[in-house]
């Protein structure tokens, strides 16, 4: 557990390095634009491809089941994303902002580190194929959700071709061709584009936060209560849910953790690419950030 808390802090510690570098004039702006831009379609690409490029890959037979209860899992995501935000998001425009952080948790950025502090790093594999679903559904839903008045998806196809979703089929298309032993001068370079991607991604959140007026910092009520779903009991039902289902128990609570993380950092990235007003996306990034601290130690008491 003291892996877990010391991961967390140390990822907050980068956040709020970004939010010194935008307070000294370093970072903010067009700059910030720029660098989402080159997570999005760059740096987290490269992560995707390179998190199946390890030294073996999961087990065959359990690679169909993983994508199973991902695709599962974040079509009832979906569900509870568009259900929920009515009953606590009083501004109707906003509710896209509050469905797109009920869905989507910060798993490539936060989520592989915890999951190989909790499960060892070959978990990391598993968590990768849990996630694939995510990946589709961000770049198709996610976008949707920041751009579409009242939370209404608005599907454009552009998005089934764009750099997160290409990299999705080509990581998908390595795992299901059983592809290892790729030659370094292949591999390393995706490592290394893609470790570029956590620093990055919170570096932009730290900064963002520097341009929140300081009487909204501490976020609304609707932030805490999107708080307490997205970190407690969206994963804790859906724990219970696919153990019911007779899930395996590994696969349940890797999926548990995974879907518990904080909100994606994309979100604060989609709202300054498509330059939508990013205060209450970045407000629930930075508190379920802080607050996974707890939340994700208190998750792990739920397995056996």
């Amino acid at each position: 557990m003291d892996n877990i808390i010391s991961q967390m802090l140390i990822l907050l510690i980068i956040v709020i390095a970004g939010f010194a570098a935008s307070r000294t004039g370093v970072m903010g702006g067009d700059f910030d634009r720029r660098l989402s831009n080159f997570v999005i379609n760059f740096s987290c690409p490269a992560l995707i491809i390179s998190s199946v490029m390890g030294d073996r890959l999961p087990d065959r037979s359990m690679i169909l089941p993983l994508l199973g209860v991902g695709a599962a899992t974040y079509v009832l995501l979906f569900v509870v994303a568009v259900l929920l935000p009515p009953l606590f998001v009083k501004r109707r425009e906003m509710r896209g902002m509050y469905s797109f952080m009920l869905m989507f948790a910060n798993v490539g950025f936060i989520g592989y580190p915890i999951v190989a502090s909790i499960f060892g790093k070959e978990a990391i594999f598993y968590a990768a194929i849990l996630n694939m679903p995510n990946t589709l559904f961000i770049f198709v839903c996610g976008t949707a959700f920041v751009l579409g008045a009242g939370g209404r998806p608005k599907f454009n196809w552009h998005t089934l071709y764009c750099p997160g979703m290409v990299a999705s089929y080509i990581a998908i298309l390595l795992v299901a061709l059983g592809v290892e032993n790729i030659p370094r001068v292949i591999t390393q370079p995706f490592h290394i584009v893609g470790d570029m991607t956590v620093p990055a991604a919170l570096l932009v959140i730290g900064s963002s936060l520097s341009s929140i007026d300081r009487r909204h910092a501490l976020g609304s009520l609707a932030s805490y209560i999107l708080t307490f779903f997205r970190l407690l009991a969206i994963p804790v039902g859906f724990f219970f849910l696919f153990r019911a289902l007779g899930v395996s128990p590994t696969v349940n609570n890797i999926n548990t953790i995974v879907i518990g993380m904080p909100v994606a950092s994309y979100g604060t990235m989609f709202c300054l690419k498509y330059n939508r007003d990013a205060t209450d996306m970045v407000q629930g990034t930075l508190i379920t950030t802080i607050l996974s601290v707890v939340t994700i130690p208190l998750l792990t008491m739920l397995f056996e």
